[in-house]
């Protein structure tokens, strides 16, 4: 019996150095340098090839491999941002396995740097009094299913109080999710820093998952107006008339936030698009042959805002309905910014809606 216990000790003893071999090693990655390189690192030793893209690169750039198997390279100075990035490697996009900061999408598979600028900036978790965000369900008639949506409530919501709050109904791009405002977004830390220095208004955002696949788009205007509007009314103290209630979306979410908004004017009174994404059978249904009152739009609407980046691949799109709404004599506010079709962007159109509504 001696000997048996001897030879297993022996024998695992001697596969203890093998089986530390086979263990990848302890990668920090990505690390952001404080003159806003950045180092990113990934371990395989079978890769013939890994590559590095993200929005903060022209062009996708080769990593080098050393004798322990970790692919690495250093990127230049960054300007500061939030920005998401994966690594192909040989011919599979993934995202980086040593970083938890995952972008919240449906279709692609990324990872987020967060490079902070010298100064805070205005999606930065600062020292100033934080709101909540809260995972909510609600049964939708229109889909015949139950949804979930996030809630964020402002610095010292008080649910039984007597103060009524206005709404934000904020929209995820096309594949994104109901999370990706705030993971990528960072609407919640936006609205805190914004209402801490006085430059917006208290007030709830809610952010519903809007990709109603396999459903038709439109059902998605009819689940906003019938469930979702209805089912904030009945659990938050909200304001319930137009004037209290704002809608904006970036992408696909834009292209929905202008079906929702102006089909509906006496419900929103606050429009505000970014970037929409308008080729759909829902909006050439809208306004391919549209002719509204546009003095009594103008009236109902203290807000209408369409945001978009000279490199976006919608840039002229999103040109040529700007005019189509101007032909139509209503009071749209157009804001053209340097950039893409990039959630770099987005934060700054938010950044903007959130100063401008509930005025």
């Amino acid at each position: 019996m001696k000997r048996i216990l001897y030879l297993l000790i022996v024998i695992t003893a001697a596969s203890l150095p093998t089986r530390a071999q086979q263990r990848p090693p302890a990668i920090s990655s990505p690390e952001v340098h404080p003159d806003h390189s950045i180092t990113f690192r990934y371990f395989s030793r079978k890769a013939n090839r890994v590559t590095l893209g993200g929005e903060f690169l022209k062009a996708p750039v080769s990593m080098t491999k050393d004798t322990s198997g970790i692919w690495s390279v250093t990127v230049p100075p960054v300007k500061p941002d939030i920005y998401p990035y994966s690594f192909w490697v040989d011919s599979v996009q993934i995202a980086d396995p040593n970083n938890t900061y995952i972008f919240a999408n449906e279709r692609f598979k990324r990872s987020i740097v967060d490079v902070p600028g010298d100064q805070p900036l205005v999606h930065s978790l600062q020292n100033v009094p934080h709101g909540k965000i809260s995972y909510r369900y609600y049964k939708s008639g229109t889909l015949g299913t139950t949804r979930q949506l996030l809630v964020y409530t402002p610095p010292g919501f008080n649910p039984n109080g007597k103060t009524k709050y206005p709404v934000l109904y904020l929209i995820h791009g096309g594949s994104d999710t109901e999370e990706t405002w705030t993971k990528v977004g960072r609407a919640n830390l936006i609205a805190d820093n914004l209402i801490a220095q006085g430059k917006a208004k208290p007030m709830l955002i809610v952010m519903p998952y809007g990709n109603v696949r396999p459903a038709p788009m439109p059902d998605f205007t009819k689940d906003m107006i019938n469930d979702i509007v209805p089912f904030i009314q009945a659990n938050y103290p909200v304001i319930k008339e137009s004037n209290g209630r704002a809608v904006a979306g970036f992408s696909v979410g834009g292209g929905q936030t202008l079906n929702i908004g102006l089909t509906n004017p006496s419900t929103f009174a606050y429009v505000c698009s970014y970037a929409p994404f308008t080729a759909t059978d829902e909006f050439r249904k809208n306004f391919a042959n549209w002719t509204p009152d546009a003095g009594q739009m103008n009236k109902q609407l203290k807000l209408f805002t369409i945001s978009v980046g000279t490199e976006d691949f919608l840039y002229e799109p999103v040109k040529q309905n700007i005019a189509m709404f101007q032909e139509k004599k209503l009071a749209v506010k157009s804001y053209i910014v340097p950039g893409g079709h990039t959630w770099m962007n987005c934060k700054q159109y938010l950044a903007t809606t959130l100063q401008e509504v509930f005025k």
